[in-house]
């Protein structure tokens, strides 16, 4: 019932992006004080935040908006990728809410696994659960995306070899691929995907209707794409075509 609640509250939250404590109470028919209890649970999640008597997401661009974006669908990617992890691996883990969540789930369920990220927001939000090391990438840091990008990245990726890198993106194009919009997290994004075995990409299946800016350029490395079952069969076809593996959730 608490968690059904506190899914109802992201799905109006993603609709309005701000709404009165009160409202919420009446339009869920519970308290306020229960309310508020699942507001400080998402909270302390980073999904929303709490601004004098009402609940709101952030900008676009700030990871702790996003994650309550496709909340459900994140959160079945994120435990079927950390399916892929065992005890005592090592993985990346780039930027994003899907990542975000996947991390999270490695860490709550997975011992001694040192996740390497180039995302403080990451390092940050599994520290209280992670059983092994957290390892986090030097470079300039972004503010809104709270993730580190340059050439450090690169530098440090090096040092590494391990078989699974986990990166998000913001679009798919059957002509250029896999997409972001910025260019200094793509290019963080193929330095980490140099040093892994296999990409995985993971993102909710609405991501194959848009596409940002600027190409990853993974077509040279062995990728997957794991995402939600809405998928359609003209993109699974597309990307099967492609050579692209693809898992469901």
């Amino acid at each position: 019932m608490k968690k059904q609640r506190e899914r109802e509250i992201l799905s109006l939250l993603v609709e309005r992006r701000r709404i009165e404590v009160t409202e919420l109470s009446a339009l869920l028919g519970v308290s306020q004080v229960t309310i508020r209890k699942d507001l400080d649970q998402l909270e302390k999640m980073h999904m929303i935040r709490r601004v004098h008597g009402f609940a709101e997401l952030s900008s676009e661009d700030d990871i702790n908006s996003r994650l309550a974006w496709h909340y459900e669908e994140k959160a079945k990617i994120a435990e079927k990728a950390a399916g892929l992890i065992s005890d005592g691996d090592t993985v990346f883990i780039e930027n994003g809410s899907c990542c975000a969540l996947t991390a999270l789930t490695i860490a709550k369920t997975k011992k001694n696994v040192t996740i390497v990220t180039n995302s403080a927001f990451i390092a940050d939000y599994i520290r209280p659960e992670a059983d092994g090391q957290i390892v986090l990438l030097g470079g300039i840091y972004q503010k809104e995306s709270q993730c580190l990008v340059g050439p450090m990245i690169r530098d440090c990726a090096a040092n590494y070899h391990v078989k699974y890198c986990m990166i998000g993106t913001d679009g798919w194009n059957e002509r250029i691929g896999f997409t972001n919009k910025d260019q200094m997290r793509a290019q963080a994004a193929r330095d980490m995907s140099a040093s892994a075995d296999q990409v995985v990409i993971l993102t909710e299946s609405e991501k194959f209707n848009a596409a940002g800016t600027v190409p990853l350029n993974l077509s040279r490395l062995q990728v997957s794409v794991l995402t939600d079952s809405e998928i359609t069969s003209d993109v699974r076809e597309k990307l099967e075509a492609q050579q692209i593996r693809i898992i469901t959730a």
